[in-house]
């Protein structure tokens, strides 16, 4: 999971809360507007005659809680404190003031003491003033609250934190009041949610905030943090880095235990949320959910309508959280029911339970098998196979290295790349190689087919090249019926000119033809030699090549972009192709 620090825009602190609500509402203005002298949004639906105001809030730096989930359908108004501050009494009050319809305001909010004061202040005040006022807390977070006392009667709920469970509980507060229940009535419902609802979540890495030079809390490097707070407030357990599939588990064990009883007329359904705490990619997070789905289905739970993404983050914490509510028909239609707010838009109708479960027949065939960590090497492959299999195996050993001379000009994803591909090729060869082992066309059949594989898999421009490389060598080597020296030379030969027509580099412009075309000269100048001698030599021409690439300046591609801070690393494809020709040598010399 990504815990890299993320670099932030300079901001003054002391305006922040200004700056985006203000921002925000430009943004925004078809759907919310701000509340005249306070730091609160309301929606421009807001108030209406008759209707039950919801007004959620809290501070700043958990976006889109809690402006972005203002709209039709959802909050009518939220109030906003400074970052990780509760909104004021007073900001507060003018807030729910804007959105008063003269049917009463909830309050909505996580079990936070400052929320809790200022909110309950307002609420007296707007009481005093006759507005009926309910208030539900959000209390979702398992890893929070006391723990049971043998022979106490308590419950762990009261004092829990609201996290990520604030969406489902302002959801289905919002629908009820859209729907035209009374005050009383959304109070029941969005209680109701709250009791339904649990929150379990994980932190790789803390966060800062505007205007700090330090992070507000840190987690330790290759560990995460199990049930964190989203202001850094301390959880569980620590333990080692996890992979995905491990914090999934990790995420779902948790949350399984903690379950409420199932409400009347339950048939497993729950709805599911897989949260974003700031900094976690969203490929990631599917890749998490992945297993939360299995998991969840395993355990005879059926998610309903999931959503993963970012709904109540801690500025730029890397982490997630997992969400489930237990829903009955009343919940489910609640959740289900249309709203359009600036972070989170549902239509109306048409969904059903069908469109959560993925048809069987829509799994490609490719994505049907976990992808292993290595291609397994066998004792029987033959020499075209076996000659890509040393080369995966060397780059495999230098993928770091290489990302890293990636990253200087690029995207630092070169390594990661070459070796994906170079994977599928060594599958792809495998299957592909008739044999017998000293016929050129069969290692040509294998080439073709790797070619095509290392493409595929690999993607970008990298893999294109090199697919092209392969792809070309194979298709001279199929229609020859000696192997010599010549003809690799002459595979070199076409595959350079492939490979120069694809990319419309030349050699000088700092590409993996730098390597590419010493290696072809040299094996060519050793044509009448033996080929184990004469590729030996030919490698070593491309890897004194490759590292001539550090004082080249590169021409083409995204590198060409950045000017001279090239200069003084060499490229990165000329590099790993001198790896691949000069594990291919010793692959040979065996």
């Amino acid at each position: 999971m990504t815990t890299t620090p993320a670099a932030g825009l300079g901001h003054d602190p002391g305006t922040f809360r200004e700056d985006w609500l203000e921002g925000l509402a430009d943004a925004y203005a078809r759907t919310v507007r701000r509340v005249p002298d306070a730091d609160g949004v309301v929606g421009r639906h807001a108030p209406r005659a008759g209707k039950v105001a919801v007004v959620i809030g809290g501070g700043s730096g958990h976006y889109p809680a809690f402006a972005g989930l203002v709209g039709p359908g959802l909050a009518d108004a939220a109030a906003v404190g400074d970052v990780f501050a509760s909104p004021s009494a007073e900001q507060v009050y003018r807030t729910a003031r804007a959105a008063d319809g003269g049917a009463g305001v909830l309050f909505s909010y996580g079990n936070y003491a400052g929320d809790v004061m200022h909110f309950g202040l307002a609420a007296r005040r707007l009481a005093a003033e006759g507005v009926d006022v309910r208030t539900v807390l959000v209390t979702d977070d398992v890893a929070s609250g006391p723990p049971p006392v043998e022979g106490q009667e308590i419950d762990p709920a009261r004092d829990r934190r609201g996290v990520a469970g604030d969406f489902f509980v302002f959801k289905v507060a919002g629908a009820a009041a859209e729907r035209g229940d009374d005050l009383a009535g959304v109070a029941r419902a969005a209680g109701h949610a709250n009791a339904m609802t649990r929150t379990f979540g994980a932190a790789f890495a803390g966060c800062t905030l505007p205007g700090a030079g330090e992070p507000l809390f840190t987690v330790d490097a290759g560990t995460t943090e199990l049930g964190m707070g989203i202001h850094g407030e301390p959880g569980l357990r620590t333990t080692r880095h996890l992979t995905a599939a491990e914090l999934a588990d990790e995420l779902v064990d948790n949350l399984l235990q903690e379950l409420p009883e199932p409400p009347a007329g339950n048939d497993g359904r729950v709805a599911v949320l897989l949260n974003g705490l700031g900094r976690t990619k969203y490929e990631e997070m599917f890749v998490v959910y992945r297993q939360v789905n299995r998991r969840l289905r395993a355990a005879g739970l059926r998610p309903h309508r999931p959503e993963v993404g970012e709904f109540v983050t801690s500025f730029d914490m890397a982490g997630v959280s997992l969400s489930v509510m237990l829903l009955d028909d009343e919940l489910a239609a609640l959740y289900d029911a249309p709203c359009d707010t600036p972070a989170f838009r549902s239509l109306p109708g048409g969904h059903t339970d069908a469109d959560d479960l993925r048809p069987p027949d829509s799994v490609p065939a490719a994505a049907s098998a976990a992808p292993t960590a290595r291609s397994a090497p066998s004792d029987t492959d033959l020499p075209a196979t076996a000659a890509l299999q040393a080369a995966l195996d060397l780059i495999a050993a230098n993928e770091d290295e290489l990302g890293r001379l990636d990253a200087v000009a690029g995207d630092g994803d070169h390594g990661i790349g070459i070796v994906r591909g170079l994977r599928a090729a060594v599958a792809a060869a495998r299957t592909a190689e008739p044999g017998p082992p000293a016929d050129p066309r069969s290692a040509g059949t294998a080439l073709l087919a790797a070619g095509l594989a290392l493409a595929d898999a690999s993607g970008g421009a990298s893999g294109a090249l090199y697919g092209t490389l392969l792809a070309e060598t194979g298709a001279v080597l199929t229609k020859a019926g000696t192997c010599s020296t010549a003809l690799f030379a002459d595979a070199a030969e076409a595959a350079q000119r492939a490979v120069s027509e694809l990319g419309g580099a030349r050699v000088g412009d700092k590409t993996m033809l730098d390597a590419l075309d010493p290696f072809r000269a040299e094996l060519r100048a050793r044509a009448g030699e033996p080929l184990p001698g004469a590729w030996k030599a030919a490698a070593q021409a491309a890897t004194r090549a490759a590292a001539a690439t550090a004082d080249l300046t590169p021409a083409r591609g995204r590198a060409a972009r950045m000017g001279p801070l090239g200069h003084g690393h060499p490229d990165p494809g000329a590099v790993s192709l001198s790896l691949l020709l000069t594990a291919i040598a010793g692959h040979l010399d065996r």
